[in-house]
């Protein structure tokens, strides 16, 4: 019998009955979010540190401050390596250079396309936030609807808030008494651009413009120019409704009846997209999240009698809807998606893959496959920058933005675990969906990432091996560059993917260097001393003074399949870093990361405690996010979520060569049922 798949998902639709920053709910279509508080709308900024600000971003809404346009890294110093004899230059050292190197950092950053709040007639926000009651507001995860009803002044106001899942516009209906009565409007208002988490700064309203343009009927367009940047708002209302501006940068709409109606379509000037009526986009969204939750994978805890599988089912059930409007996009996400800045709302690419993996394992490859176009576009510049640096292929970068563009850091520009992750992504297509447009137009890419892999090798000729660095950062980021050699997982996960793209390109009837082959089979063993695996071949005192940020020896075999690993060294790896590890300090992603490796190694209790791990960056809120306590920086986390749904596609619908129904559960307590889920190799 198929699971009732909308009944469970309903059942974990988020209920707010607060202003509270950590259960802000938000609407979405990957390529654009609108995120609201109690109101259904943003009408409180409640901007103290640690609180999600209220924000409406897209995948294109990026900015330059004035006289930063042209990112000038021809004048930024390097500092120079030793490269086994060789000297290698990266942007790792600000030292008497700091406003340039800052410079390249922050721009260009993501910003706050508008705030569309309720205005009170005579009172501030605070007053009018602190003066509702009987707030009842649902996030129907089925419908992609926010239904906020709240009282205000005796009246009950209703408001339905939307985004349509085809392009960047949002739709709100409001229905109160107080809105006919004048008591309550909507007001839209611009900000200036900013790199800081809420991309937002009031405060320069002479930096900007905003100019509006009534046009016939219901339909209006606000024109925006921001320096270099510029866009459009194209607007939509019921025939009642009245738009005025206010004063610069702000615009009311009123309505002469109990319903205000308006949907907002953010567009770049090119654009031609139209605005739909609240009642079209409606239809849409309701479709299109009829359609994710039917035609995807999923699995139901509903049976278990474990008292923790509710919240696992909740904490999957939404990170699958965040992840659809946050990360499923054109273009790699940002580390807090589309809700706010997170490094200045640039998108780190080693993080790419926690984001996107888990849509092939649950059925959606689409959703992932979206975003691969973003390589081939940047292949170009990733090739000059492995040229640059004395290397054959493409280098891709670390944190990026739509150009392709390193930004330089003390530590970011040494990492190189990025680098496998296309040809990952081509492995889990031909898994997942071997007809896959993007399988066909690879070829290309995953030929300059290898190439760029094997010469990044180094030649040991004392013991006629090849190595990893010294210069190189791993994923755990406490090591010194110039110390350290062969990284574990970093050594395992580049093995693994030569090895896959030598499978690849040979499907594809491409032929292979001989030198890669020779290549592969000489890169050197794992680093261990006869018990455990160490975290780089120089670190003797893994267990000790490095036991802490992420424990990524153990990933060979959870994420990978571990086709270097001795399992009983992996085994006792696992027991070492549960034992001495900084297990509170480790953040969201590390937790599932760590699940996969103990289920792969049949130890199905420590999988699920793992995964539920009480830690405090293993936190998740009343709307699903994972915040990443104590950080006031990163309330909400999207890896982490990610994550999550990986080692839920692994331990719950099996690897290559697992032999029994969800592999990663225990029998005790665990009734697992799926529909559709990919096997993990």
């Amino acid at each position: 019998m198929p699971l009732d798949r909308r009944a469970l998902v309903q059942e974990h639709n988020p209920h707010i009955q607060a202003y509270e920053s950590g259960s802000f709910v938000s609407v979405g279509n990957g390529n654009f979010a609108f995120t609201v508080d109690c109101t259904g709308l943003q009408s409180y900024l409640d901007n103290r540190e640690g609180k999600t600000p209220l924000c409406t971003m897209s995948g294109w809404a990026m900015h330059c401050y004035p006289g930063k346009e042209k990112a000038r890294y021809d004048l930024l110093r390097l500092r120079q390596y030793d490269c086994n004899g060789r000297s290698v230059g990266y942007m790792t050292d600000s030292t008497g250079q700091e406003e340039l190197f800052n410079d390249l950092r922050v721009n260009p950053h993501r910003f706050n396309l508008a705030r569309i709040s309720f205005r009170a007639k005579g009172v501030d926000d605070n007053t009018f936030i602190s003066s509702l009651s009987h707030i009842d507001q649902e996030l129907d995860l089925y419908s992609g609807l926010i239904t906020s009803i709240f009282t205000y002044k005796g009246e009950v106001v209703r408001v339905q808030t939307l985004c349509h899942p085809l392009q960047d516009q949002l739709s709100v209906s409001v229905e109160s008494a107080l809105i006919a009565d004048g008591t309550l409007s909507v007001v839209i208002s611009f900000p200036y651009a900013s790199h800081t988490i809420s991309a937002s700064d009031y405060g320069k309203p002479d930096a900007h413009e905003s100019v509006l343009s009534l046009e016939q009927g219901r339909y209006h367009t606000i024109k925006r120019t921001m320096d270099s940047s510029r866009y459009e708002v194209r607007m939509y209302t019921n025939e009642e409704c009245v738009l005025t501006e206010q004063q610069k940068h702000t615009f009311r709409i009123c309505s002469s009846s109990l319903v205000l109606e308006a949907s907002l379509l953010f567009v770049q000037d090119a654009n031609k997209a139209k605005v739909s009526s609240f009642a079209e986009t409606k239809a849409l969204c309701a479709n299109h999240w009829a359609r994710f939750w039917s035609e995807g994978a999923f699995i139901d805890f509903s049976l278990s009698t474990d008292p923790r599988s509710h919240e696992l089912q909740r904490r999957m059930l939404l990170s699958r809807y965040l992840l659809a409007i946050q990360c499923s996009g054109e273009t790699p996400p940002p580390e807090t998606g589309l809700t706010c800045n997170s490094w200045y709302g640039k998108f780190h690419l080693e993080m790419h893959l926690l984001h996107a993996s888990h849509f092939a394992l649950f059925g959606q490859a689409v959703l992932l496959a979206r975003s691969l176009q973003y390589y081939k576009h940047i292949l170009p510049l990733a090739i000059d920058r492995a040229a640059s640096q004395g290397y054959k292929g493409a280098r891709w970068p670390k944190m990026t933005d739509q150009s392709g563009n390193d930004s330089p850091s003390s530590i970011g520009t040494l990492l190189c675990w990025q680098q496998p992750h296309p040809i990952f992504y081509a492995s889990l297509l031909k898994k997942t969906n071997p007809n896959s447009a993007i399988l066909k137009e690879w070829t290309q890419v995953i030929e300059a990432t290898a190439t760029f892999m094997i010469d990044y090798l180094q030649w040991d000729d004392t013991h006629k091996r090849y190595v990893l660095g010294p210069p190189v950062i791993p994923v755990q980021e406490n090591h010194t560059p110039e110390e350290t050699l062969n990284p574990t997982f970093e050594l395992s996960y580049w093995r693994w993917a030569l090895q896959e793209a030598v499978s690849l390109l040979e499907e594809a009837g491409s032929s292979v260097d001989e030198h890669w082959l020779e290549v592969i089979g000489k890169i050197s063993p794992l680093a261990h001393d006869g018990d455990v695996y160490l975290a780089q071949e120089n670190c003797p005192d893994t267990y000790g003074a490095y036991a802490y940020d992420h424990p990524s020896l153990l990933f060979s075999l959870g994420l990978l399949d571990g086709r270097d690993v001795d399992a009983q060294i992996m085994n006792n790896s696992l027991d070492r870093v549960l034992k001495h590890w900084k297990l509170n300090e480790l953040w969201g992603w590390d937790f599932p990361l760590m699940a996969m490796t103990a289920a792969r190694l049949g130890r199905c209790e420590d999988a699920v405690d793992l995964l539920l791990m009480d830690s405090p960056k293993n936190t998740y809120t009343a709307n699903g996010h994972n915040a990443q306590l104590p950080k006031a920086d990163l309330p909400l986390y999207l890896p982490g979520n990610g994550s999550l749904l990986m080692a839920l596609a692994l331990m719950a619908g099996g690897w290559k060569g697992s032999k029994h129904p969800a592999p990663g559960f225990p029998s005790e307590g665990w009734v697992v049922q799926t529909e559709g889920l990919q096997r993990f190799w």
